[in-house]
C-alpha cells in the first residue's frame, strides 16, 4: 500500500534553500570537485528556464528548474564529450527522453560551450531558431536524438547502448573492458512520463536481458504532471519494477522527511556506482520537487507545462540571489561552466592516441571504421544480391527477403537485425549468424554471443521501432526489424520518428494483404499500406516477385537518408520471366513499365503493386486480345517513383491516357493521386476473413476478370468503348 507522501513540500511554502556547503562537497570528494561557482552555474540553468519560457509565453520550465543540478552534473563533471566536436566518434550520449522539457539539454549546451548562444535561449520556440519546442536530432549540435514523445528517448537510449556493443565487436572486440576507443556510456534523464508510457517497458525490458552495462537512465521523480499529482493515475513503485526487469537500482532521495536538499555528491556517488556495474543497465530514481525553488508554483502541475509569470519569477530570483531582469549571467560562471570545454578536447586528444595505436594494428578494421562513419557501401556489393529464374510456382516475397539477408551477410557487416518473435515467419534471421545476446541467455535455436547479428525483440514491436532508431542515430551500424504488417500500428509513433529524423531503418513488414488467409480480418491489413504512405520521409515498398524484393534491399539500403518500409507476402508469388518482360531494376525508381502495350501506345494502363501485379499480366493478355493496347505498370514504391523527373513520370504515365485501373489488395485511397477522375480500382474497402488466400482473393475480387471489368469501366469513361459490362 502507498502511504501519504509527508514529505510533498506545500506548493504555497518557500523551503529552506539547504545544500551540503560546497566546501564540504570540495573536501569530501576530490573528484567531484563542487564548486560555489557550479552551484551558482545550477542557479543560473534555473533563472535561464524561467526567463526563456516567460519571453516565448510557453514551454516547460517546471522540470528543467529541479533537474538542473542533474543535468549540469552529467555535461560538467560525468560526461566524456567535447562541446567543439559534437560528432566525436569516442563521446559519450546523452538522451533528453523527458523531451518537452528541452530546456534542460539547451541551457546545458549553452554553459558548457556548444554552439549555443544567449540570443538562442532567447529564442526558443521561434520560427528558424536552434531551440525549438522539443530537441531535434541533425537541427540543434549536441543534439543526439529527436525527443517528445514519451518513452521514445528510453528506447532510443537502449538502442544506443546496443548498437556500441555490436560495434566494438566489430571493430575490437577483443580489448579489455573500458579499453577499447569504442567504449564509452549512454546516459538518459526520463521523467514519469516516459516511464509510464508502454513503449518504455519494451524497450527497458529487452534493456535487462541484454545487460547493458553502458546505459545509466536517471528518472526525475517529481510526482507531477500535466494533471498534478501523479497518484491520480499512477501508484506502482517504479524502482521496484526496474528491479523486476533486471537493472541495477538506486535511489538519491533529494525530497526526503526533512527540508529538500539537493545532494548532488551523492547523485554523483550514484552514478560513480553504477558505471561501476557492468552486467547490467542502471536506473537512479532521483526524487525532485518541480519548479524548486519557485515560492508559490512549486510541486504543482502549473509549473510543469507554462509560464511561472512575472510575479513567481521575481521572487524565485530572490531565494536565488539573482538580480530581477531577464537572461542576468555571470560572465565568470559561464567562464567557469566552459571549462569543461578544454576538459573535453584534452579527452578527445588522450582518446585519439587510443584510436590511431588501434587503427595502425588493425588497418583491415579501420578501413571498415571509416566506411560504417560515413554509411558508404562496399564497392561492389550490389554483386552479392540474387537473382531469381522464372518460376510459375515462384516464392513469397518474405522468403526472397530472406535469402536476400543470407546473401548480404558477408559483405555488409554493418547490417543486422531480428524480429519481434517472429523470425521464423518474417524470415529476418541471416543462416548461420549468431544471435546478439549475452551468452547465458542464448538458447538451442539460437545460439549466440554478446557481439552477435540477429536481434530478438520479444513481442514488443514499438520498443523494437524505438530501438531500431536508437541503433540508428547512434551510427555505425545498418539495423532492420520485423514483424506482421498489420503490427505495425503497434509501432506507428517510432516509425514516424524514424521518417522525421531521417534514420536509414529498414522496417520488414510480411503478411501483407488478405493474402496470409485463415487468421482473418484481425491480422489482415487493409487500411495499412494508405496509413504508412501518409508518413511524410518513409519509403513503402511492395515488391511483385523475387528479383523486385532483391532490388527493394538494394533501394533501401541505397538511401542513407530516410527509413524504409518492405511490405511482403506470406504467399508464393510467381516469379516474372524477365526475358518477356521488364528487368526488375526497374524498382528503384518506384514504378516502371513491366509490360508495354502491343502498339507501344496504350488505351488503358494497369498499375499494381505486390502479389496483384499477377492479375494485372493476366488481364493484359485479355484485353490486347479483344483489341485493347494495353501497359501494364508495377508500382512498387510511390514515393520512390514521385521522386523521379516529371519526365521519367510521364513516360511511365502520360497524362494522355486517362483511362487507369489500380490494383492492391488495400482501401484505394493513396491510389486516387494515380488514378485521376476516370481510374477504376480494384481494391478493398472493408476488412477480410477468415479462408484460405486463393479464396478471399477470389471472393474479394482480385481476379484478372475483374482487373478486365474495371478496365472497361474506366475506358467507358472516357468514350473509348460502348456497351461493356462495367464490373461497377
Amino acid at each position: 500500500m502507498r502511504l501519504a507522501r509527508l514529505d510533498r513540500v506545500k506548493p504555497n511554502r518557500v523551503p529552506l534553500f539547504c545544500p551540503r556547503s560546497t566546501t564540504d562537497v570540495a573536501a569530501t570528494n576530490p573528484a567531484l570537485n563542487w564548486s560555489d561557482l557550479d552551484r551558482k552555474a545550477v542557479d543560473t540553468t534555473r533563472v535561464l528556464a524561467m526567463d526563456a519560457v516567460e519571453k516565448a509565453g510557453n514551454g516547460h520550465p517546471g522540470t528543467a528548474m529541479s533537474l538542473a543540478p542533474a543535468a549540469y552534473l552529467l555535461f560538467n563533471k560525468v560526461m566524456r564529450h567535447d562541446p567543439t566536436d559534437p560528432e566525436w566518434a569516442g563521446r559519450d550520449r546523452f538522451v533528453l527522453s523527458c523531451g518537452h522539457s528541452s530546456l534542460t539539454l539547451y541551457v546545458q549546451l549553452f554553459l558548457n560551450g556548444y554552439s549555443l548562444s544567449l540570443d538562442d535561449l532567447k529564442s526558443l520556440r521561434q520560427w528558424d531558431s536552434l531551440t525549438p519546442g522539443h530537441p531535434e536530432y541533425g537541427h540543434t549540435p549536441g543534439v543526439e536524438v529527436t525527443t517528445g514523445p514519451l518513452g521514445q528517448g528510453i528506447g532510443n537510449a537502449v538502442g544506443m547502448a546496443m548498437a556500441a556493443r555490436r560495434e566494438r565487436g566489430l571493430l575490437d572486440p577483443d580489448a579489455a573492458a573500458g579499453e577499447s576507443p569504442f567504449d564509452h556510456y549512454v546516459y538518459s534523464i526520463a521523467s514519469d512520463g516516459d516511464i509510464e508510457e508502454g513503449v518504455s517497458h519494451e524497450s527497458s525490458a529487452i534493456a535487462a536481458v541484454q545487460k547493458l552495462g553502458n546505459l545509466v537512465v536517471v528518472y526525475d521523480d517529481n510526482e507531477i504532471s500535466i494533471e498534478d499529482d501523479t497518484r491520480i493515475a499512477k501508484c506502482e513503485d517504479v524502482g521496484a519494477r526496474y528491479e523486476a526487469y533486471g537493472w541495477h537500482v538506486q535511489t538519491v532521495a533529494w525530497r526526503g522527511e526533512g527540508e529538500y536538499a539537493e545532494d548532488v555528491e551523492a547523485l554523483w556517488n550514484a552514478v560513480q556506482a553504477a558505471k561501476a556495474v557492468t552486467d547490467k543497465p542502471s536506473f537512479i530514481v532521483l526524487k525532485t520537487i518541480i519548479g524548486w525553488p519557485a515560492p508559490k508554483k512549486q510541486n504543482t502541475g502549473k509549473i510543469h507545462g507554462s509560464a511561472l509569470g512575472a510575479a513567481e519569477i521575481t521572487a524565485t530570483k530572490e531565494v536565488l540571489g539573482f538580480a530581477d531582469e531577464p537572461f542576468a549571467i555571470d560572465d565568470e560562471v559561464v567562464k567557469h561552466a566552459q571549462q569543461v570545454v578544454e576538459r573535453g578536447r584534452a579527452a578527445r586528444a588522450e582518446w585519439q592516441k587510443s584510436f590511431d595505436a588501434w587503427a595502425t594494428a588493425n588497418p583491415e578494421r579501420k578501413a571498415l571504421f571509416d566506411r560504417l562513419a560515413t554509411r558508404t557501401l562496399p564497392d561492389g556489393w550490389t554483386a552479392a544480391l540474387p537473382e531469381f529464374p522464372a518460376d510459375a510456382k515462384g516464392l513469397a516475397t518474405r522468403a526472397a527477403s530472406g535469402k536476400v539477408l543470407e546473401a548480404l551477410a558477408p559483405v555488409l557487416p554493418e547490417l543486422w537485425g531480428g524480429s519481434a518473435d517472429l523470425a521464423e515467419s518474417n524470415n529476418t534471421t541471416m543462416k548461420g549468424e549468431p544471435s546478439f545476446i549475452p551468452s547465458e541467455y542464448a538458447t538451442k535455436e539460437f545460439p549466440g554471443h554478446e557481439y552477435g547479428r540477429t536481434m530478438h525483440f520479444g513481442i514488443r514491436e514499438h520498443g523494437m521501432g524505438s530501438i531500431l532508431n536508437g541503433i540508428a542515430v547512434h551510427g555505425g551500424t545498418r539495423p532492420y526489424g520485423g514483424t506482421f504488417l498489420v503490427f505495425s500500428d503497434y509501432m506507428r509513433g517510432s516509425v514516424r520518428l524514424s521518417a522525421l529524423m531521417k534514420l536509414p531503418v529498414v522496417f520488414v513488414w510480411t503478411h501483407d494483404s488478405i493474402g496470409l488467409g485463415e487468421d482473418g480480418p484481425t491480422h489482415q491489413p487493409i487500411e495499412t499500406l494508405t496509413a504508412l504512405r501518409a508518413i511524410v520521409g518513409l519509403d513503402v515498398v511492395r515488391p511483385a516477385d523475387a528479383n523486385e524484393t532483391a532490388y527493394a534491399w538494394r533501394g533501401a539500403l541505397e538511401h542513407t537518408d530516410r527509413p524504409t518500409a518492405l511490405a511482403l507476402s506470406r504467399q508464393n508469388l510467381p516469379t516474372v520471366d524477365r526475358s518477356k518482360y521488364a528487368s526488375a531494376e526497374g524498382t528503384l525508381k518506384g514504378g516502371y513499365i513491366l509490360s508495354e502495350a502491343s502498339t507501344g501506345t496504350p488505351k488503358v494502363i494497369l498499375i499494381a503493386s505486390g502479389s496483384e501485379v499477377q492479375y494485372a499480366l493476366t488481364a493484359q493478355e485479355r484485353l490486347e486480345a479483344e483489341g485493347t493496347p494495353t501497359r501494364v505498370v508495377s508500382m512498387p514504391c510511390q514515393e520512390w517513383f514521385f521522386q523521379q523527373d516529371t519526365a521519367y513520370q510521364q513516360q511511365v504515365l502520360p497524362n494522355g491516357v486517362k483511362a487507369r485501373v489500380t490494383v492492391e489488395a488495400g482501401i484505394r485511397m493513396s491510389w486516387d493521386r494515380i488514378l485521376g477522375d476516370a481510374g477504376e480500382a480494384v481494391s478493398i474497402e472493408h476488412y477480410g476473413a477468415s479462408a484460405p488466400a486463393s479464396v478471399l482473393f477470389e471472393q474479394f475480387g482480385f481476379t484478372a476478370d475483374n482487373v478486365v471489368a474495371k478496365a472497361h469501366a474506366s475506358l467507358a469513361k472516357v468514350g473509348e468503348i460502348t456497351g461493356h459490362k462495367t464490373g461497377n
